[in-house]
């Protein structure tokens, strides 16, 4: 018996899909809807479920931003073999995505008990949505958004990659919230912080995705509910990141930071009264 249906999949992918790569964080609305349809949150099937169908939203930027991204990859494999290609941005650039991917890495499977246990806890996910929100509020106001993309430095990979432990540690902080807000805090406009944050979410999400399949797939989760979920986060993902690039250019977060305050104010309630279990 599967411990997620197909229905289940299919409303969980438009979830992950949709909250991906806006900042108000995917796991936490993933866990709050598992809830809402009565699916254990800390149930390790259910994690690793979470986990594997977040490739699909990975895959809507590979194809998103395919042309970017062989660009990147092109003058990586060229730097390796002719020193003088090793001076163009594109190829430090792969380097520091790479090097910034390392610390979630080391965390992600050193406090792996924690993050699939007592963090997993609703309650953690409504607490970080809403101080989340305040970092986010915060750096939009501090950051002068006057760097670009070809502005970026090894300095700013590696502290905006580091940033995505905060999310991974807890649920509702949102990994993209915690990469854009630590970007504008470096100065960088808001589409280069956020183009920044989904070229850094390639492999760690990629890796997370890989490395949860088996325990989605051996713990109770069958293969159909997995291909479902990852397909629809997929499509869902794919116009959400279209949407997100054209709404940066012209807004502030403020809208997100509301947004989330509301979503944590209100599973506070919902946790408090005893109508969603935690």
């Amino acid at each position: 018996m599967s411990a997620i249906s197909v229905g289940q999949a299919v409303v969980l992918g438009v979830v992950e899909g949709v909250t991906e790569f806006l900042p108000v964080s995917s796991t936490g609305h993933l866990k709050i809807t598992e809830g809402l349809m009565g699916i254990p949150v800390d149930d390790k099937s259910v994690v690793g479920f979470s986990a594997v169908i977040q490739v699909g939203a990975i895959a809507a930027v590979l194809v998103y931003f395919f042309k970017d991204i062989k660009r990147i990859v092109s003058a990586w494999f060229r730097g390796l073999f002719n020193h003088e290609e090793r001076y163009h941005h594109d190829y430090k650039f792969a380097w520091w995505v790479i090097a910034a991917t390392i610390p979630i890495v080391v965390v992600g499977l050193a406090a792996k008990p924690l993050i699939d246990g007592p963090l997993a806890s609703l309650w953690v996910v409504a607490g970080s949505l809403i101080v989340g929100s305040g970092v986010m509020w915060a750096a939009d106001q501090m950051g002068r958004h006057k760097r670009g993309e070809d502005d970026t430095s090894f300095k700013d990979a590696m502290l905006v990659g580091c940033s995505q432990i905060l999310a991974l540690l807890f649920p509702g902080f949102s990994r993209s919230g915690a990469t854009m807000s630590t970007a504008l805090i470096l100065d960088l406009d808001r589409v280069a912080a956020t183009r920044l944050s989904f070229f850094l979410g390639i492999p760690a999400l990629t890796g997370a995705g890989v490395y949860e399949l088996k325990d989605a797939l051996g713990a109770g989760v069958s293969a159909a509910p997995l291909a479902v979920g990852t397909v629809v986060s997929f499509v869902v993902a794919y116009a959400s990141i279209a949407w997100l690039l054209k709404f940066v250019a012209k807004h502030s977060f403020n809208a997100f930071v509301i947004y989330r305050i509301v979503v944590g104010v209100a599973l506070i309630g919902l946790l408090a009264t005893g109508t969603l279990s935690n």
